[in-house]
């Protein structure tokens, strides 16, 4: 190994330990690795510069102020409302249809935002009919994450995927690309939920009645702290309820935001412009026309995901041009010498679908793409049944509460157990991952 290569595992080894041990925030910590890499010449300031301008930074960062326009008009909440009337008639098939709902949603805007306001809806119309929430929030997660394997924008791993592989050499996605490979694992792992989920989680709902009188009194003892002028209450992530803050619905905003969304989506779909353009375009067109003030489109943006990106693309670079990627490739070519293109795809899957579980999406994308085109190349196949493989694998995180964002939020809601999600998230892994391995081999021929 020459000197960059050591460099490199070393700040990336030290970047997973300190992503794993989770005292320093992650995207501090994205970004010390980036500075290391810098300082110590493995990476040229022009590709730093490139990964913070990278195509799916730009595309994240305006599809996030595009939709916190459409949270800002009230749209949101005016379509959970018309929800809430059909459970209420509808029963606990209502549930299912309003989370089939949220899912489409998902295919085209961030899950976390969609979770934050659907899950305390979900919850409360349980509660109304008399359900227990834990039917129902896990599924919301999963959903929302299964529905964002859909398209090429509907989760922040298949972008940072599509960018990782054009430095790579390889040519960009089309926007629904994937979506041959999404939807079957969304259809199936939905039924999956649907039959199998309740059964899974019985023992933890019929417990349900004793964690909804803890909840009842931790609500107390916050209002007594409220009512008594105490400062020092802290707000746990997970409380979505507690940002799910009500918008007033404005029509107009609603219809010029919602118009504006649509026609960035179809110009990335008819190929008139990248999505990076289109959306960046429609952000700014919101600003102009007013229906999103500046200072409003900057609270919009979730610099801390943006940054954790860019830093860990720099990583991602670093393990280009060091030749990282393609000395891991060898090794991983070594382990499994001999063996099919098909076969070679699985431990792809596999291993990235683990690492998911350990790691965020965005750092397993970023440090996973390269290898896997170096993989295909040395196979002497397409890299893009490989690549789509990093982008399913690289979302399926549902085996523990910590794999994905919209999984921490229903964890502390509704006071699942860890369990819970080994129990009804392994066999979804199982699941989902033969569906995407058959799709793929169908859809994206070696």
């Amino acid at each position: 190994m020459n000197v960059d290569e050591i460099l490199t595992l070393v700040v990336l080894a030290a970047v997973v330990a300190a992503l794993i041990w989770d005292v320093v925030r992650p995207d501090v910590v994205a970004l010390s690795g980036a500075a290391v890499l810098l300082m110590t010449g493995v990476v040229r300031p022009i590709e730093v510069q490139g990964a913070f301008a990278s195509p799916a930074i730009i595309a994240l960062a305006s599809l996030f102020v595009i939709a916190y326009a459409l949270e800002l008009s009230g749209l949101l909440d005016r379509a959970i409302a018309a929800g809430v009337k059909l459970c209420k008639r509808a029963g606990a098939a209502g549930i299912w249809m309003l989370l089939s709902a949220i899912g489409v949603v998902s295919c085209f805007l961030n899950s976390t935002p969609i979770v934050v306001l659907g899950a305390p809806v979900i919850r409360d119309v349980a509660k109304a009919l008399k359900l227990s929430p834990k039917r129902y929030l896990m599924p919301l997660s999963y959903i929302s994450v299964l529905t964002g394997c859909c398209t090429l924008i509907g989760t922040s791993t298949n972008l940072l995927v599509d960018d990782m592989a054009s430095i790579a050499g390889q040519p960009r996605f089309g926007i629904f690309e994937i979506t041959p490979v999404g939807v079957p694992m969304a259809i199936i792992g939905g039924l999956y939920l649907f039959l199998f989920s309740g059964r899974l989680l019985r023992k933890s709902i019929n417990e349900d009645g004793a964690e909804e009188e803890k909840e009842e009194d931790t609500r107390r003892g916050l209002a007594n702290l409220a009512a008594a002028g105490t400062d020092d209450v802290h707000v746990q992530v997970g409380h979505a309820e507690l940002f799910a803050e009500p918008r007033p619905f404005q029509p107009i905003n609603a219809a010029i935001a919602s118009a504006i969304f649509l026609g960035a989506i179809a110009a990335a779909a008819l190929n008139i412009a990248p999505i990076a353009a289109s959306a960046f375009a429609g952000a700014v067109l919101l600003i102009l026309l007013k229906v999103i003030t500046p200072d409003e489109a900057y609270g919009g943006l979730k610099p801390d995901i943006l940054i954790l990106i860019a830093g860990m693309v720099v990583i991602g670079i670093a393990m280009e041009e060091s030749g990282l990627a393609d000395a891991a490739t060898r090794i991983l070519i070594g382990s499994t010498d001999e063996i099919s293109p098909l076969a070679a795809l699985i431990v792809l899957y596999l291993v990235t679908m683990i690492l998911t579980e350990l790691l965020s999406n965005a750092t397993v994308a970023v440090l996973v793409t390269p290898i896997a085109v170096a993989l295909a190349e040395s196979l002497g196949v397409s890299p893009r049944p490989f690549l789509v493989a990093v982008m399913m694998a690289g979302s399926a995180a549902f085996a523990t509460p910590f794999g994905y964002q919209t999984n921490v939020i229903v964890y502390q809601m509704a006071g699942y157990r860890y369990t819970d999600f080994l129990r009804v998230g392994l066999p979804l892994n199982a699941i989902t991952g033969i569906v995407a391995i058959v799709a793929i081999h169908f859809a994206f021929p070696f």
